[in-house]
């Protein structure tokens, strides 16, 4: 980002997605022109990655949420877990972490049973043991990710 005008569009993105143009002018103080110039170049230097919409689970069927941490069976085989489970739709994200897994996992899916599926087909694809945390309540996720 080039300067102060640069991070507070940002940070109106973060918070609201589908601000218009319009709104991102008022509140940072400059054309529309300008602030489409500004959120055009901000996108294409991929400090604004993308933008997407945030569903309710519970209205798409997927109301059960769980953390499983996978390592693998042999510490030899090869480290291509991301790769063999991206096919798992209800995985929603993969992270490399450090400890004694390999990967966390965070899924979403309809059911106990559901998960126990899931866990399964993990299980097959990618060779490595599991250990679930089922997720009770969320209290906050999805939080903007603002400029330093």
């Amino acid at each position: 980002m080039e300067d102060a005008v640069d991070q507070a569009i940002v940070e109106v993105i973060a918070r609201d997605a589908r601000a218009t143009l319009s709104d991102i002018s008022g509140e940072v103080g400059l054309s529309v022109s300008a602030v489409q110039t500004r959120l055009r170049r901000l996108e294409s230097t991929g400090v604004i990655a993308g933008y997407r919409a945030v569903l309710d689970p519970e209205a798409i069927g997927r109301p059960l949420s769980a953390f499983i941490e996978i390592t693998p069976l042999d510490p030899a085989q090869p480290d291509n877990a991301p790769e063999l489970l991206e096919h798992l739709e209800a995985i929603e994200a993969c992270h490399s972490i450090a400890g004694d897994a390999a990967y966390m996992l965070f899924v979403r899916v309809a059911s106990p049973g559901a998960l126990e599926g899931l866990i399964r087909d993990i299980r097959a694809a990618a060779s490595v043991s599991t250990r679930t945390t089922v997720v009770l309540q969320t209290f906050y996720e999805h939080r903007p990710v603002r400029p330093l």
